[in-house]
């Protein structure tokens, strides 16, 4: 009951939060109950009429291949959502993890991890993500596209947590948990981890966010997952078959449209918890 009434008041002192919280949520509600009200087995090929605009038989309109589009999006959506959770997962542990270690203990362990992040940051992420998906196209599924897209995106959590935990690691606090007798790990998972729980919230929506679009980008060139009907993919068939050129706005809009929303939601939230995380930019109550 306390921690429901804490997230209520976070959500309530940072409106940014709360506004990108319902927009995500919607989202999640649209993909989990879509199903119980949606046929999803119209999103495969064949399944309807094809090339129809938008109507009350079909809200989203269909495509070339006969799927619904409503149908493609309520399956579509939650597997896009997936990638961009997996992927974050998977890029702020790896960033925590060596974040931690490079900032607190230093040394040389600081010089290896900081000089790997440091020399991967300056190799252009778009070519290896495309040189990787392109390399196993054949075998590629959600969680393994999840996977390609987590192989980068722990770098700048690394480089970020680092630098906060430089800040944190000579205050007084932490030196007092030294004096009485606390190990380095108790010390980092004890009193440094609870202290940037904000900030590491805000870094996760931002690694989704990144991974969502990333992957979404890669999917646009045809090296996502062919037969799963994720939100890129479907961008994806729309440019192959000039969907544009054809005046079939609703086969490229709807799926954009999804992105935005995605997009600007994970953003408000990441935005509004480096609010809540950053004293000086809180409002004053």
């Amino acid at each position: 009951m306390n921690r429901l009434r804490k997230i209520l008041y976070y959500l309530q002192d940072s409106p940014m939060l709360a506004v990108g919280t319902g927009m995500i949520l919607i989202l999640v509600l649209f993909g989990t109950l879509g199903p119980l009200v949606i046929d999803t087995s119209a999103a495969q090929p064949l399944s309807t009429v094809p090339r129809q605009a938008p109507s009350w038989d079909h809200p989203f309109g269909t495509d070339d291949a006969g799927r619904d589009l409503l149908a493609v999006m309520v399956v579509g959506v939650p597997l896009t959502l997936r990638i961009g959770l997996l992927a974050g997962s998977v890029g702020l542990g790896l960033g925590i993890f060596l974040g931690f270690s490079s900032g607190y203990l230093g040394g040389k362990i600081d010089t290896i991890i900081r000089g790997t992040v440091d020399t991967l940051l300056t190799v252009p992420g778009l070519v290896v993500l495309i040189s990787i998906a392109s390399t196993i196209r054949e075998e590629i599924s959600v969680n393994i596209m999840a996977l390609v897209v987590a192989s980068l995106s722990w770098m700048w959590p690394t480089r970020t947590i680092r630098a906060q935990v430089l800040t944190m690691r000579e205050r007084t606090y932490v030196q007092m948990a030294k004096l009485n007798g606390m190990s380095t790990p108790e010390i980092i998972w004890k009193e440094l981890f609870p202290n940037l729980l904000p900030y590491l919230a805000a870094n996760f929506a931002n690694a989704v966010n990144w991974a969502i679009l990333s992957s979404i980008g890669l999917e646009a060139l045809g090296l996502g997952p062919q037969n799963d009907p994720t939100v890129g993919m479907t961008i994806y068939w729309a440019i192959t078959f000039s969907a544009l050129i054809r005046g079939m706005w609703w086969w490229w809009a709807i799926p954009i449209f999804f992105i935005g929303l995605v997009f600007v939601g994970l953003l408000m939230i990441a935005a509004g918890l480096d609010e809540l995380a950053n004293p000086k930019q809180r409002k004053a109550v």
